[in-house]
């Protein structure tokens, strides 16, 4: 019997549901994989969007994993400052297989020291806050730097994940997982990067993020600090 391949999400209160499930659709289909949702308290989590998920293992309980996925949202901010959560990540990550993100989660994989001097990739809007945190940011929809592979915002969590995937268990196999899920996106619009989205839309978009923009620099100037102290 060969040995199972465990798989830990490392959740946190207002996290983006999408940045974990779209991975999650695809590594559970990896060879004898075993997927964990996992935060601080365990237990129930929410999500930014509203949603719950039930039966959530505590961090402190998980000694090892193959893989890491962390995955962003708007919680992010919050959860920087949360030393135990950051802790939980490092020691995790130290030994993982595969460290992996999605959206912002680079920036607390960045926070907990294990990007440091590595490429990244995060959310359009927040990938120029890499550099804060000692981590080169780059605008690929999915990077590898060593054993660490990181993707954009929200939905690239999905490439990101079937790019591991053929790391592990082959690009056959991979090809075969992303046929079953039928993932073929064709999106109405040609505007889901800033590169080719109007200028007007860009802006648009960038007013959700105005309000907590203080806050956010704020966040990261001292995740900063602690990555230095660590």
């Amino acid at each position: 019997m060969s040995a199972e391949f465990h798989v830990v999400f490392a959740l946190y209160p207002g996290v983006t549901q999408l940045d974990f499930t779209g991975p999650f659709e695809v590594f559970r289909r990896l060879p004898h994989a075993c997927c964990t949702l996992a935060s601080v308290a365990g237990g129930t989590i929410q999500g930014d969007g509203g949603i719950t998920f039930a039966g959530v293992a505590q961090l402190s309980d998980i000694t090892e994993c193959a893989l890491l996925c962390v995955p962003g949202g708007f919680g992010t901010l919050q959860a920087l400052g949360e030393q135990s959560y950051i802790a939980a990540l490092r020691r995790l990550g130290a030994r993982a297989q595969y460290v992996t993100s999605v959206c912002t989660g680079s920036l607390l994989l960045a926070a907990a020291g294990l990007l440091r001097g590595k490429k990244a990739a995060c959310h359009w809007a927040w990938r120029d806050q890499l550099t804060k945190l000692a981590v080169e940011p780059c605008a690929d929809r999915v990077v590898r730097d060593g054993n660490v592979i990181t993707g954009g915002g929200v939905t690239a969590g999905i490439d990101m994940a079937l790019a591991v995937m053929a790391q592990i268990a082959g690009v056959d196999y991979a090809q075969t997982v992303q046929l079953a899920m039928e993932y073929a996106p064709q999106p109405p619009f040609d505007c889901g990067r800033p590169e080719v989205a109007r200028p007007e839309i860009v802006a648009a978009a960038q007013i959700r993020l105005d309000g907590i923009r203080a806050e956010r620099d704020a966040a990261i100037r001292r995740a900063a600090e602690l990555m230095m102290q660590n």
